[in-house]
């Protein structure tokens, strides 16, 4: 293999900041493209590229100053992906796997195609499509955009027929589908590592709480039984063998009542659910992805502590970036702060996260609740 190694990366948020930091560790040349001047990557990179995410002619100047590029965002161009992949250019995730999951109705039809478990969904064009497809799904159901949709920045609960016509102002202008929605008892996801040579890892099954439809907390390992983690494993792996490239692929799902497990999405990048690898895993998620797009042997993905919790940092008024209280935060033994440099904060924003390790779920949520209570962003 040729040194130094360059790293491209489409994307220069907190997930582009922390495989930066990765890459840097192993002593990659890093470049980024990100329309914000000074992004949270650009911050860490040798090079940020600052333009849009979909532009072909920055996306070729990335290619011109790289080895092995990647992306952070869903929102990156799969078809200036696919051209330079064509010309012999390693790209990884496959574009293809980009296309299908950037799309999430796309994404459900090739769950569904590949028989991995999934809610009931169907495509809806008007208010009509909704109210017929109600009928045969009930109420609750979920009104859902294609793309852009993360954060639930896409999603509407319909508790009832009057509640259509909200969820289509919300949703106005969007391509959408509808979903039954599954009356989970947890929420689950796990971070699958596959490598350029096929070789596949997975990290702990980690149990996600979500509020306003964004993650909140992860408790790791998850609080479900042997059993289940191991057939939330067992399905995450087969629905990364049904994608194509290498790199580390975010697997979220839901648990049933009745020890069902279905896949509610995929994110073909490093995920919000593993950030707790940063401390609490041999190899990070962040060095894990490098590791696997530039063909370099899979790391360890066993837990260091018995537990871990991660907390996320949600901006609560506009705003500074940075958060009052840190002195406070960092004074509660075992607490780990992350701040990711993005100059303004909004409600619901994701601005950093707390991580904590300990020997239980309780001790560490305990502490990792106190860190984030004293945090004014």
């Amino acid at each position: 293999m040729k040194y130094p190694i360059r790293i491209g990366i489409v994307g220069g948020g907190q997930l582009g900041k922390m495989l930066t930091i990765a890459a840097k560790k192993l002593g990659f040349y890093v470049t980024v493209i990100d329309p914000t001047i000074q992004s949270p990557a650009g911050q860490v990179a040798d090079k940020q590229i600052i333009a849009d995410y979909k532009d072909e002619k920055s996306i070729e100047e990335l290619a011109q100053s790289s080895d092995f590029i990647t992306f952070e965002i869903e929102l990156a161009n799969d078809s200036a992906l696919f051209n330079i992949l064509s010309r012999g250019k390693k790209v990884n995730p496959h574009p293809k796997t980009l296309s299908i999951i950037r799309d999430k109705l796309t994404q459900k039809n090739f769950l569904k195609e590949n028989k991995i478990p999934t809610a009931k969904f169907k495509e809806v064009l008007s208010v009509n499509d909704i109210e017929k497809n109600a009928e045969e799904f009930g109420y609750p159901l979920m009104l859902k955009a294609r793309t852009d949709a993360y954060d639930g920045r896409g999603n509407f609960l319909v508790r009832k027929k009057g509640d259509f016509k909200k969820g289509l102002e919300k949703l106005k202008g969007r391509k959408l589908y509808i979903e039954k929605f599954v009356p989970f008892i947890k929420e689950l996801a796990i971070m699958v590592a596959r490598g350029i040579n096929e070789e596949i890892k997975s990290y702990p099954v980690v149990e996600t709480i979500h509020k306003n439809n964004i993650c909140d907390t992860v408790l790791v390992p998850g609080r479900v039984s042997l059993k289940i983690q191991k057939m939330a494993k067992k399905l995450a792996e087969r629905t990364v063998s049904k994608l194509k490239g290498a790199g580390v692929f975010g697997i979220e799902m839901f648990l049933t009542k009745d020890n069902k497990i279905l896949v509610n999405e995929i994110a073909p990048r490093v995920h919000n659910s593993g950030h707790f690898t940063i401390e609490a895993s041999i190899t990070s998620q962040f060095e894990q992805h490098i590791r696997a797009i530039s063909g370099l042997p899979l790391g360890s993905t066993d837990l260091i502590p018995k537990a871990a919790v991660m907390k996320n940092i949600l901006g609560e008024n506009h705003g500074n970036g940075f958060p009052k209280g840190i002195e406070k935060a960092l004074a509660i033994s075992g607490v780990s702060l992350h701040i990711y440099g993005k100059k303004e904060s909004r409600p619901q924003r994701k601005m950093g996260h707390i991580t904590v390790m300990g020997n239980s779920i309780e001790e560490c949520l305990n502490k990792a609740n106190r860190a984030r209570k004293v945090l004014i962003i």
